[in-house]
């Protein structure tokens, strides 16, 4: 067995110590005022991020998937009204558009950068389209200029889900760069612990540049009222603690240090990998920066599970994002979509693995991995 030091798919704690004096200072203040609730440093926070994306606004909620929710209820969205989605995703997506009542239409994936591509999404289309849920995964963002253009064309609102891709660019066929979650109608992100900018707890946020949406969006947070008692519209109990923010607000500070890091360590897995036959290290978009929230290789069918116990017996930690598409899920299958349908999904869910990646990760930690996984696939023989 390797002896392995403090390898983990993520180092909190060694983050907090780094940071430790801001944030503690930035907590103590929040003690100090007891400005718990939509407190000065919730606004200030807002203000700070809609800055780092050059966004016009940014509403902060309790969770990523709150988000996902409030964007659609924002946005007008009625029970039946359809929004095409990419099935190899996070549940979450997909939670939101069932809870209120829309039609979720699956679309399979690109076989290199995971995500959702125009050309599949218009052959989903229809006159019951509304809306269409772009998932940046892993890092980078899907290729959202077509996706862009037929949303328009097709007058379909276009919802960022970027919680994997705070901080990647894309790049338009301008030359202009615009932040991930900019591009749409609103984006949404979460800042669960383990994200490249993850609080001590749930929290997520709404980005948008539409002024009057941005409004809505934030009244919906707040139980659909702009002013205390007055409920213009239907909303939700939805807001991001104070203490939480404060966090966030030290947090982003150091947000592209963290990133660039992400991307040295990623670099170093692509060469160090290469010279191992039938693993598949990331693709990088053309278009998109890659802020490697995950490191995701594939695996041949039918070693990946095998490859994962290796790690484990060798005290390395890896996960797997997503062993089942959205639509092979018990609450969400359909004889219309059995096993099949969407064939990169399916094929990807057997494939993909996700190796320890976080800034504070040291050299010596990613050559005893890559070490293993070297032994383990030189005794294997695949296609």
């Amino acid at each position: 067995m390797t002896t392995v030091e403090r390898i983990q798919m993520g180092d909190l704690k060694t983050q907090y110590l780094r940071l430790k004096t801001e944030i503690d200072a930035a907590v103590q203040h929040c003690l100090d005022t007891t400005d718990f609730i939509n407190g000065a440093s919730v606004r200030e926070f807002q203000q700070e991020l809609a800055a780092f994306l050059w966004a016009n606004r940014v509403v902060t909620c309790a969770s990523g998937t709150d988000a996902l929710q409030i964007a659609l209820m924002g946005l007008g969205l009625k029970p039946g009204d359809e929004v095409i989605l990419p099935v190899f995703t996070h549940v979450a997506v997909v939670e939101v558009v069932v809870l209120l009542g829309l039609s979720p239409v699956w679309v399979d994936v690109d076989p290199k950068t995971f995500t959702i591509t125009a050309e599949k999404v218009e052959v989903a289309l229809t006159s019951r389209t509304k809306a269409v849920i772009p998932v940046h995964l892993f890092g980078q963002c899907a290729d959202m200029e077509p996706l862009l253009r037929l949303a328009s064309d097709h007058g379909v609102f276009v919802v960022e889900d970027a919680a994997h891709a705070l901080g990647s660019e894309y790049e338009l066929a301008d030359g202009s760069v615009e932040s991930a979650g900019t591009l749409g109608q609103v984006g949404c992100v979460s800042f669960s612990p383990f994200t490249n900018l993850g609080c001590y707890g749930d929290g997520g946020a709404l980005i948008t540049n539409d002024e009057e949406l941005a409004d809505r969006l934030q009244m919906i947070t707040n139980h659909g009222q702009r002013k205390k008692y007055i409920h213009e519209v239907v909303g939700v109990n939805s807001r991001l603690d104070t203490l939480q923010a404060a966090i966030l607000s030290v947090k982003l500070k150091h947000l592209s240090e963290f990133n660039r890091q992400r991307q040295i360590l990623a670099a170093r897995y692509d060469y160090l990998l290469a010279a191992i036959p039938g693993i598949q290290t990331p693709v990088t978009s053309k278009r998109s920066s890659h802020v490697y929230q995950h490191y995701t290789v594939t695996v041949p069918t039918g070693l990946r599970d095998a490859l994962r116990a290796e790690l484990h017996m060798n005290g390395i930690p890896s996960m797997v994002y997503y062993p089942v598409p959205v639509h092979l899920q018990p609450a969400y299958y359909s004889d219309r979509f059995p096993a099949g349908s969407f064939p990169v999904a399916e094929r990807l869910s057997q494939q993909v693995l996700s190796l320890p990646i976080y800034p504070e990760m040291e050299s010596r930690q990613q050559d005893t991995i890559v070490s293993v996984i070297a032994d383990f696939m030189s005794t294997k023989k695949y296609a």
